[in-house]
C-alpha cells in the first residue's frame, strides 16, 4: 500500500461555548499548534457519530467512526469490555460494565470511586465473587473502577440502566435499574438487590476503611450498566481491505478493536486518564506503522476531565494530546506517505459533566489533496470545511479514499 493511515481520537474533546471563556470552547482556547497545522494543510468537516435517539456512548461513537452502524451492531459496553479482557460471551450470558462508585447520603458522589486503583479493585472483585458470586453471577476485574459483571441463564437485557457518570449527585433510589418487559423487570429486581447487597460487603472492607482514613473516596457500591449480549461485527479487513491496530488505555476501545480484527497494542503507562503515557502511545504507534497500514490511537483523559467538570484540566489534556502525542508523531513520520485524521468521538461538555450527541469537528490530511480554507481545529471552524456534514460510514470511506 502506498500510504499509511493514522486516526487520532480525542475522546470527549468537543464542548459547548462557555461563558467564562467569552463563549469559546476548550478546543478554541487550547494551544494546539500541531492539530491546527494538520487542519491547515488538510480538509475539514463535521461528523455525526451518534445516531438519532440512540445512547450517547463512546462505544457507539467509535463504532460509527470506524464505519459500523451502531443501530445494528452495538449491544452494550459491557460485552466490548469483556472481550478486551479475554472474556468471550456464551449465548446465554449478558455482560455489564460494572463500576465501583461512591455513594454518600444516598446519592452518587463519585462515579469512579475516586479513580480507585486496579490493585485495590482486583482485591474487591475477588471479595465480591466470594460473597455474591455463584453459577449465575460472576464479577471480573477490568481497569480500576471499570469492571465487568456477567449474568448467566435466566436474565434479560430488556432493562434500562443509568450510566453513573451522567448521574452524579442523584439519589440512587431514583435511578435504579428498570425493567422494560416482564422478564426485564425480574432482571432489574435481581440487579437492584445485588447493588444494595454489595454495599453490605464493601462499606467496611479494609480497603475502603484505609481509603477513608487517607481522605479518599470509598468504593462502597457496585453500579452495573450498559448490558449486552455477544454482537456480530464484520472484520475491518473484510470491509475495507486494510489491516489495522489500535492503541488505547481503555478496555472499551480495545474490545471494539479485538472484535473487528485489529491488533491490540498495549502501551506501558496508558492509564485511560489524564496522566496517560502520551509519548509512549506515540512511540508505539510509530513502531506499529511498520507492520500495519491503519493505526487507531485513542486518548480518554480529555473525556474524564469533562466528566469531572474541570475546565482547566480539559484544556491541559487537549494541549498534552497536541504536544506529547500529535507532536511526537509528526516529528517521526514522513507526511508524504501518511494520511492523518483527528477528531473527538463525541461531546463531553464540562458544564454538563456528561456525554452529549452532536456533529463533532474532524480534519483529514492527505498528501494528495489541496487544503481547504479551515486553519483552526474546533467546533465552529470545521463547519466551513470542504467535507461538510457527514454521518454513518461516510467518514471512514472518505478518509480511506484520500490516498488510495
Amino acid at each position: 500500500m502506498k500510504y499509511k493511515f493514522i486516526v487520532l481520537i480525542m475522546d470527549g474533546a468537543a464542548d459547548l461555548p462557555i461563558e467564562e471563556l467569552n463563549n469559546k470552547t476548550p478546543l478554541q482556547l487550547a494551544n494546539k499548534p500541531n492539530i491546527d497545522y494538520l487542519t491547515k494543510i488538510g480538509c475539514s468537516g463535521m461528523l455525526k457519530t451518534i445516531p438519532d435517539n440512540f445512547i450517547t456512548d463512546s462505544g457507539v461513537a467509535n463504532l460509527s467512526i470506524l464505519g459500523y452502524d451502531p443501530t445494528k451492531v452495538y449491544t452494550g459496553r459491557g460485552v466490548l469490555e469483556a472481550y478486551s479482557n479475554g472474556i468471550e460471551l456464551k449465548e446465554n450470558e449478558i455482560a455489564f460494565r460494572c463500576n465501583f462508585i461512591t455513594v454518600f447520603e444516598g446519592k452518587i458522589k463519585n462515579y469512579s470511586a475516586g479513580y480507585i486503583s486496579k490493585e485495590e479493585s482486583i482485591e474487591l472483585i475477588d471479595f465480591l465473587n466470594k460473597k455474591l458470586g455463584n453459577e449465575k453471577v460472576r464479577f471480573y476485574s477490568g481497569s480500576g473502577f471499570k469492571n465487568i459483571l456477567i449474568l448467566k441463564n435466566d436474565f434479560s437485557e430488556d432493562i434500562k440502566c443509568y450510566p453513573p457518570h451522567d448521574y452524579q449527585g442523584y439519589e440512587i433510589k431514583k435511578i435504579m435499574v428498570e425493567g422494560k418487559t416482564e422478564k426485564g423487570r425480574k432482571t432489574a429486581k435481581f440487579l437492584n438487590e445485588l447493588i444494595i447487597e454489595s454495599n453490605k460487603y464493601l462499606e467496611n472492607h479494609p480497603i475502603n476503611l484505609k481509603r477513608e482514613k487517607e481522605g479518599k473516596e470509598k468504593a462502597n457500591y457496585i453500579w452495573p450498566w450498559s448490558p449486552g449480549r455477544k454482537p456480530k461485527l464484520k472484520n475491518f479487513y473484510e470491509k475495507f481491505k486494510i489491516k489495522g491496530a489500535v492503541i488505547s488505555g481503555v478496555d472499551l476501545i480495545k474490545g471494539i478493536g479485538k472484535m473487528i480484527g485489529f491488533k491490540i497494542i498495549n502501551v506501558p503507562g496508558a492509564t485511560g486518564l489524564w496522566n496517560t503515557n502520551y509519548e509512549g502511545k506515540a512511540k508505539y504507534a510509530i513502531e506499529a506503522l511498520k507492520n500495519f497500514d491503519f493505526v487507531y490511537i485513542h486518548v480518554e483523559g480529555i473525556d474524564e476531565a469533562g466528566h469531572e467538570g474541570n475546565l482547566e484540566l480539559k484544556i491541559k489534556c487537549i494541549e498534552d494530546f497536541d504536544k506529547r502525542l500529535v507532536g511526537v508523531i509528526l516529528e517521526n513520520i514522513d507526511l508524504k506517505s501518511h494520511c492523518i485524521a483527528v477528531l473527538p468521538d463525541h461531546y463531553t461538555p464540562v458544564k454538563l459533566k456528561s456525554h452529549k450527541p452532536g456533529y463533532v469537528p474532524f480534519s483529514i490530511y492527505s498528501p494528495e489533496k489541496t487544503p481547504d480554507c479551515v486553519e483552526k481545529f474546533d467546533e465552529e471552524s470545521c463547519k466551513s470545511g470542504k467535507y461538510g456534514y457527514l454521518e454513518k460510514d461516510q467518514f471512514i470511506k472518505t478518509f480511506l479514499k484520500q490516498c488510495t
